[in-house]
């Protein structure tokens, strides 16, 4: 797939549904030279989309659900070279473009993801960012708050985004490293804690385990999705 230099086209795709209050913070960040960032809105009904224009996103119409508006939003961004995949909660670290051509210019690499980190502080979040570390050294698989990126040959030979309920990140991660070589960036997300906050810390963290294992033994996935989102 060849080596990346400087000028390499980055496309940013934010899924949105009400996203009003972040969305601004996570468009701000993602903007740097050479970055295309594309707000795929899944019918908003507040001020989303019109905020994401203001702040500089191209905002294309989506139908509803996280996997279909991230291929809609993959299937946009037909100029980029690279795609990233960042939640509307979730703000870029100063200097991210520079890190994720440095890392692609192996052209093992296919893709990858950066650390994670809250944007509160708190004794319940240090204790969550440290059981996303332990993943990523065990196991080596970012989740979806963890800016997923990939090179788009890599992207078009797994088919773009599984359209799957739920979990789609994972899905897309594990299609990946059948293309090459995904790794973890030096650098780290900061992403908000409202819904950690909302339902309990302990609450979410046991359902994040449980649909996953429910994922691995292969439970209908559509299923999984009603439970989780109770």
């Amino acid at each position: 797939m060849g080596c990346y230099h400087p000028a390499v086209r980055i496309a940013v795709v934010i899924p949105t549904l009400h996203e009003a209050e972040r969305v601004q913070d996570a468009i701000h960040s993602a903007l740097v030279d050479q970055v295309d960032v594309l707000v795929s809105d899944g019918g908003s009904r507040d001020a989303t989309r019109e905020i994401a224009r203001d702040a500089g996103a191209r905002v294309i119409a989506s139908p509803p659900g996280r996997a279909l508006q991230l291929q809609t939003g993959f299937e946009a961004a037909q100029e980029a070279d690279v795609v990233m995949f960042l939640h509307a909660d979730t703000v870029l670290p100063r200097g991210w473009a520079d890190a994720l051509r440095h890392a692609l210019a192996d052209p093992a690499v296919v893709g990858g993801a950066f650390g994670f980190r809250f944007l509160e502080e708190g004794r319940r979040e240090r204790v969550v960012e440290w059981g996303v570390d332990v993943r990523m050294r065990r196991f080596a698989l970012p989740y979806g708050d963890q800016a997923i990126f990939a090179r788009r040959p890599a992207l078009e030979a797994v088919g773009g985004i599984p359209q799957v309920p739920i979990m789609e990140d994972v899905d897309l991660v594990q299609r990946l490293r059948g293309h090459g070589r995904l790794v973890q960036l030096p650098l780290s997300v900061r992403t908000s804690s409202r819904r950690y906050r909302e339902h309990g810390f302990a609450r979410m963290v046991v359902r994040n385990f449980l649909a996953v294992m429910a994922r691995a033994l292969a439970v209908d996935r559509a299923a999984i999705a009603r439970w989780y989102r109770r």
